[in-house]
Formats: structure tokens, sequence, C-alpha cells
């Protein structure tokens, strides 16, 4: 074979290898790139709105991600069972798109639900709608002895009310309550700086510092509180009959 041959075949091999080379569809290298686009402003804009369209609560709708929006992240990421970091990436933004809002488990009257499993509180309104969802940290179950006391770190589960309530901070005998919601024994429903990501309390229920003013507002002495996990649940629906046929007794 003579040299202009040879070179011939070269390179009707490699022209031949080229095109046997498979390579990346225009579509799967677009979405590639719009997973690993970073989020604008305007992207979190869009999930504040949505995220306080389905009751997390984020503030105001700036595309800023400070304390309350970093608060209806974690209880977004508790509540769909995601990585609770506060942050908003790229597969955060596209789940808070396609999510549902949360549903309570009982309906038609307004009360308080603390999913122990989720780590979550949520509050509806007279039709049994979610309003507001937080996140929270319940009893660790760990028995604790500190402070001259002992005892287990245990949230109760079942159906209560709020029986009274303080403004301001309130000193207990293990720390500092910020505007407690009395439900069961001395436990509460209350502000603190730190709320874990995990159950770590001494059985009280923690929210947000920045929730606790307007949740104590919202839940006068009286509101019934659910309190649950997976495998246990008990409906106040005839508690909150009661009361409707209590106040129309009333009016009369």
């Amino acid at each position: 074979m003579s040299n202009p041959e040879k070179i011939v075949s070269a390179v009707f091999l490699i022209l031949s290898l080229l095109l046997l080379t498979p390579t990346e569809s225009p579509a799967i290298t677009k979405r590639d790139k719009r997973k690993n686009r970073s989020l604008n402003r305007g992207d979190v804009k869009q999930a504040e709105a949505r995220l306080a369209e389905m009751g997390y609560g984020t503030g105001r709708v700036d595309g800023v991600i400070d304390g309350v929006t970093r608060n209806a992240l974690i209880a977004f990421q508790k509540w769909e069972g995601r990585k609770v970091t506060g942050q908003l990436s790229r597969d955060d933004f596209d789940a808070i798109m396609s999510a549902d809002a949360p549903q309570a488990k009982d309906s038609g009257y307004k009360h308080v639900e603390v999913d122990l499993d989720r780590q979550v509180f949520l509050l509806t309104d007279g039709d049994g709608v979610v309003k507001r969802v937080l996140p929270v940290s319940t009893g660790s179950n760990k028995h604790y002895r500190e402070k001259r006391m002992s005892g287990l770190a245990y949230t109760p589960k079942g159906r209560f009310r709020i029986y009274a309530k303080m403004s301001g901070w309130r000193k207990s005998p293990l720390g500092l309550l910020y505007y407690p919601n009395y439900f069961s024994d001395g436990l509460a429903i209350h502000g603190n700086p730190s709320v874990p990501q995990t159950p770590q309390s001494h059985g009280c229920i923690r929210i947000p510092m920045l929730a606790a003013v307007e949740v104590s507002r919202l839940l006068p002495v009286g509101t019934i509180v659910l309190i649950y996990d997976k495998e246990s649940f008990v409906s106040a629906k005839d508690w909150a009959e009661a009361d409707k046929q209590k106040q129309e007794a009333n009016i009369r």
C-alpha cells in the first residue's frame, strides 16, 4: 500500500471511531447545567413565596435567607423527611416548588398538632387547615440529673389544652422559658434560643424565638393540643364539639 493510500485509510479509521463515540444529548446537558446552576435572589423569592403559601411562614418575601426564612426551610425539610440544613439548595428549591402543603391529622376545628417523629408544630384554623408550621425540639427521652433535679426528659403523647400562659421570660427549675404556653404539668410550648434538629428538651416543646410572641398570641387558654407519633394519635373532635355546644348555649 502506497503512502497516500495509508493516509486515506488512517483518516477514514479516525472518522469512523469519532462517529461511533457516544455523545451527551443536548437535553441532558441542559438539565445538568440547570441542576448545577446556583440560585439567584429571584429563585429565593420564589421559594419563599411558595413556603409562605404552604404555611411555613418565611416573613418578608424578599429573596433574603434570614432567620425566619431559615426556620421555614428547616420546618419544610423536617416535614418532607429531607436532610435538615436550613439552607436552600437547587434540590430543595425543586422540592419546594412541587410540594403540597402539610395536612393536619385532625380537621374541622382550630387546634395545635405536634408531630414527634417529624419534630414539627402545626397550627390550624377553625376548619383544621394548617396555617403555620414550625420546627420544634421535644423531650429527648433520656434520663437527666441537673440543678438538683432528675427525671426522664419526656414529652407526653395525647390530647391536652393550654391551661395557662405567660408573657416574656419565665424562670423554671430547669431553665428560662420565653412566652410559655402550658399544656401539661408545667410543660409548655415556648420560645428558646436553641431549637436542635432532634429531640433535646427536658419535655417542653421548644419553638424558635422569632415565632414565640406570635404563637403565644394565637394560643389562647383552652386551645387544644394534639401530640403524637406514628404509633399513637388521639382525636379531640369530641372536645371541639363540646366547646361549640357550650359557646352556643352561652349565646342563648
